[in-house]
């Protein structure tokens, strides 16, 4: 039976490739890597490559010890070490006769759906052509209004974004542990996780002084991963072979028919996997636009709506101005917000008077608005037959379209 071609994106740190110290690439494991990016293109699967390391990169090639903490400074060596860094993978590459492709991106260049769109048919392109494609957000540019904030998000919106079936987060440990194991000889691996939110696991690891991750962001960035329903797999950086083995395993469970949470303790396989810690993905996960409305976008603002609008929401209806409870920041027509669920006591509550009972509000999704800012809080409250006469126009009848509305997944209607 022939195996099933896979789409397997692989996050690599900054310290994963780039020695803490020296700032010298770790050639030992860059070369591992694209033996095993190879092995797993070779048997008929798509790899991308989430790849930190332009700054530590850039340090060693301007011979400065410690990374500044100036932003344009910072920018500056992205760029030296940027083009370092590509340089390297694709001379390794190079070696076994494989393309790669630089991908840049910040959330600018996702934000609108044409782009969005336009980098995934730039993906499927590049697979098609057997090319590996190299991910890193664009340090050269990015500022905080436009950055991921570290590559293990990245890598999770790229992996939602081919459609991965799987997400691998490489790391300084083998997996998660109860405990941290360097302190804690009881400390017991947590293989399989089957519900992020129960996860009980020490995740202190803050990341190392050249990069932006550590442990907590690779649990966010599974989330976002199993949410788009890929499995995402936490597990050693530098084990690199690691990856093939597991894909490997995980493919012969499913050829026999198992179900992956129990395939750690088959007896039907004569070889266990690596050690790793696996993510197993929603059952139910959202569909790309829904991610890309949850994910790609920044919330310019926050809408405060009643139960009433939340349940019509549920039901498929758009967002109706009479729904709307408050306004909070500001923003444009076509612009992202974050959909929060509020108490209404009163019809003119202002200033927060509306979050007074019960439990602290929790944002419930996110949507795109037909109107900015200023013209909601005009409208908030009235029927959409006065639309017209508050602002002298109507462009819709709803704050925002039910398309353009995505909520955050496992999310409970909010009490009463």
């Amino acid at each position: 039976m022939a195996s099933k071609r896979l789409t397997i994106v692989i996050k690599l740190g900054t310290s994963s490739i780039v020695d803490e110290n020296t700032h010298e690439p770790i050639l030992s494991i860059l070369t591992l890597i694209v033996e095993t990016a190879a092995k797993l293109h070779r048997d008929g699967h798509n790899v991308v490559l989430v790849s930190s390391g332009a700054v530590g990169v850039g340090l060693r090639r301007m011979d400065i010890e410690e990374r500044p903490k100036h932003l344009p400074r910072i920018q500056a060596l992205a760029a030296v070490g940027q083009c370092r860094l590509m340089s390297l993978w694709d001379g390794l590459f190079s070696h076994l006769r494989l393309p790669v492709a630089q991908i840049l991106l910040t959330r600018n260049d996702i934000a609108d759906r044409t782009q969005y769109l336009n980098a995934q048919n730039t993906f499927a392109q590049l697979f098609d052509m057997g090319v590996i494609p190299i991910v890193n957000e664009n340090d050269t540019l990015a500022v905080s209004e436009i950055k991921f904030g570290d590559n293990d998000t990245l890598s999770a919106i790229t992996a939602a974004m081919v459609k991965a079936d799987y997400l691998f987060l490489m790391t300084d440990v083998d997996c998660l542990y109860t405990a941290n194991p360097r302190h804690n000889p009881d400390a017991k691996p947590i293989e399989v996780v089957t519900d992020i939110s129960s996860l009980e696991a020490d995740v202190s690891s803050a990341g190392s002084s050249l990069g932006t991750g550590g442990m907590s962001t690779k649990i966010v960035a599974a989330k976002l991963g199993t949410s788009a329903g890929v499995t995402t797999i936490i597990t050693k950086s530098s084990k690199p072979g690691n990856v093939h083995e597991i894909v490997r395993y995980l493919q012969q469970t499913e050829q026999l028919g198992l179900k992956s949470e129990d395939s750690t303790s088959s007896t039907d396989l004569r070889t266990p996997p690596p050690l790793h810690t696996r993510f197993i993905p929603s059952e139910t996960p959202i569909q790309s636009r829904s991610f890309w409305l949850l994910h790609g976008l920044k919330p310019r603002g926050t809408l405060y709506i009643d139960h009433g609008a939340y349940s019509a929401l549920q039901k498929k209806a758009g967002l109706l101005p009479a729904g709307v409870v408050g306004v909070e920041g500001h923003f444009g027509q076509q612009e992202a917000v974050r959909l929060v669920v509020v108490e209404r006591i009163s019809p003119d509550a202002l200033n927060g008077e509306f979050l007074h009972h019960g439990q602290e509000p929790k944002e419930v999704g996110r949507a795109l608005v037909n109107y900015g800012s200023s013209e909601i809080i005009r409208i908030k409250g009235q029927r959409s037959t006065h639309i017209q006469s508050l602002l002298g126009y109507a462009d819709s009848e709803y704050v925002a379209l039910r398309e353009n509305i995505s909520f955050t997944q496992n999310n409970d209607s909010p009490r009463h």
